[in-house]
């Protein structure tokens, strides 16, 4: 026998590690992504109508208080509280109404009421409201039972906000209720980072690029590449479909050349197979990072700088590559787009399912809620791409061994913590 080919000891286990490899655990990953990246430094100004989903890249400062004057928070009567006293006040009601865009016109005499409606600007002369349903009214006087509360149900001038303080800060991806905020307090522009731009290329000679093609038995349907552009989407960015590519280190190189993108998500290519060119390109011509993580699904990972361009090269497995790119590309690309890095929400909820877990590998089970009990998919095969569809969460388990009975609490992460809807 050639001692030069003495194999390794055969295991069961076809996730089992390889003996000699040295594994990067998925925090260490995580915390390298994190040190190295920066957001993207173009920005532009958008009218808080168009932001929605744009992330501030300054801070946008009230250019009016809210409330811009004071106001009633309430259907009622005001009046000025020094004028009343304890027991029954039945005071003199003035002409007039104060109506939300409609106020008052003159001052209302101390020792008198006005009726008031809520939102209303306070006419000179009223500090207090008195809720309508609390008061008797008639067509020219009002009772209520004092003593009433000094600026009861009275709002003051900026007690919301002010005029020149910070409304959302830096940072901050806009939501809907944020663009209320904004427009209330008359911010007609705001700076925001230029989209980011997500490339996703798929590479394999055995994947047909477009369902509805016809496929040799040998041939595959690339589901990676929509799933993936969906995740870019569904995250805030602009999604750039790069292709497929054979499996041609050529071609390859010059897809990644031509795409005019801040990041790029390849999947395929990433392990140490003979036919795995993209982690020997990033290797060889580009600036690898780190790959071989610990982690299951998804042990092949590449992560690089192409030209400047970081490239997040995921397995080719559908199941491995939703997971790496939940863990690792969502948090890379928030970070670059000026969001920060973000971090899931995650639940701890009672086991419904049994596991012995081995050391030395994060793992990440295809999970869905049912009656309160996270349930794990059937089959761990990472082939089985129902799973992920199944699924409406994934279950985390940590680096160490576990056993896990039902009704232990578990780590879980929704799926829309991860941003998949």
């Amino acid at each position: 026998m050639n001692d030069d080919l003495i194999p390794p000891r055969l295991r069961d286990d076809c996730f089992a590690m390889p003996q000699g490899v040295e594994w990067v655990p998925v925090s260490d990953a995580l915390a390298r992504l994190r040190a190295a990246l920066g957001p993207i430094e173009d920005t532009q100004t958008l009218h808080p109508t168009s932001a929605l989903g744009a992330v501030l890249a300054r801070d946008a400062v009230g250019q009016r208080s809210n409330p811009p004057r004071p106001n009633s928070a309430v259907d009622g009567y005001g009046f000025a509280h020094a004028a009343t006293g304890d027991g029954v006040q039945e005071l003199p009601l003035v002409q007039g109404v104060a109506a939300a865009g409609r106020p008052f016109d003159g001052t209302v005499p101390a020792g008198n009421a006005v009726r008031i409606l809520t939102g209303a600007i306070l006419p000179k002369g009223v500090d207090t409201v008195v809720l309508e349903e609390d008061c008797a009214a008639n067509a020219t006087h009002v009772a209520f039972d004092g003593p009433a509360k000094f600026r009861a149900n009275a709002r003051a001038a900026g007690e919301d906000m002010k005029a020149g303080e910070i409304a959302v800060r830096a940072g901050q991806r806009l939501r809907a209720p944020d663009l209320a905020l904004l427009s209330a307090l008359n911010i007609a522009e705001v700076t925001v980072f230029r989209p980011l731009r997500v490339g996703v290329l798929s590479t394999g000679d055995e994947i047909i690029a477009t369902a509805g093609q016809p496929a040799e038995p040998h041939q595959i349907y690339d589901a990676n590449r929509p799933m993936l552009l969906g995740l870019v989407q569904g995250w805030g960015y602009t999604p750039v479909d790069l292709g497929h590519v054979r499996d041609d280190p050529d071609e390859i190189a010059a897809r990644l050349d031509s795409a005019a993108v801040d990041v790029i998500l390849t999947t395929g290519g990433a392990s140490a197979g003979d036919e795995d060119h993209v982690s020997r390109l990033l290797r060889d011509r580009g600036t690898l990072s780190s790959w071989r993580i610990a982690l299951k699904p998804g042990r092949p990972l590449a992560l690089a700088l192409w030209d400047g361009v970081l490239v997040i090269g995921m397995p080719g497995n559908p199941v491995a590559a939703l997971v790496c790119a939940a863990i690792f590309a969502r948090p890379s690309l928030s970070l670059m787009a000026g969001a920060g890095w973000c971090e899931p929400l995650a639940m701890h909820v009672p086991a419904a399912f049994s596991k012995q877990k081995k050391p030395g590998r994060r793992e990440f089970l295809r999970a869905r809620l049912v009656d309160g009990a996270v349930e794990v998919f059937a089959s761990e095969g990472s082939g089985r791409i129902s799973s992920i569809s199944w699924a409406d969460g994934l279950v985390e388990l940590p680096d160490e061994a576990c056993d896990i009975s039902p009704g232990m609490l578990v780590r879980y992460l929704p799926y829309a913590a991860l941003g998949i809807f």
